[in-house]
């Protein structure tokens, strides 16, 4: 399985961008779809996250701000970010939890990062 991150970029204050990152591979179903974020000299954290059939969740930092959808047909998670701020620069990460078999359990899949740097 492999996901492919996309969207990234520079955007000044207040601006807005979408991430995108889209699985490919043995995939029998995804339960969960994050959104994580490291910037430089810091863990990586949660910012979104969305459950197949479920709600979502949101980093305080980001809520009312970012709205993270999925499209269960493309295998696909996207992260809309608006009112974007300095402190929003960060390498973003996607993860998905995904069955490759029906008697399998999940597994965690990471993908390449996405900078989104937040600069005037």
């Amino acid at each position: 399985v492999q996901l492919q991150a996309s969207g990234g970029g520079s955007v000044q204050p207040g601006g807005s961008l979408r991430l995108s990152c889209e699985a490919s591979g043995r995939i029998f179903s995804i339960n969960v779809m994050g959104w994580y974020r490291q910037a430089p000299g810091k863990q990586r954290e949660l910012v979104a996250s969305i459950v197949k059939g479920a709600g979502t969740n949101y980093a305080d930092s980001v809520n009312g701000r970012f709205s993270i959808s999925r499209d269960n047909v493309k295998n696909t998670v996207y992260l809309q970010m608006n009112s974007l701020k300095a402190e929003d620069t960060a390498v973003y990460y996607c993860k998905f939890g995904v069955r490759t078999r029906l008697a399998e359990p999940g597994m965690d899949f990471w993908g390449k990062g996405t900078q989104v740097t937040v600069s005037s």
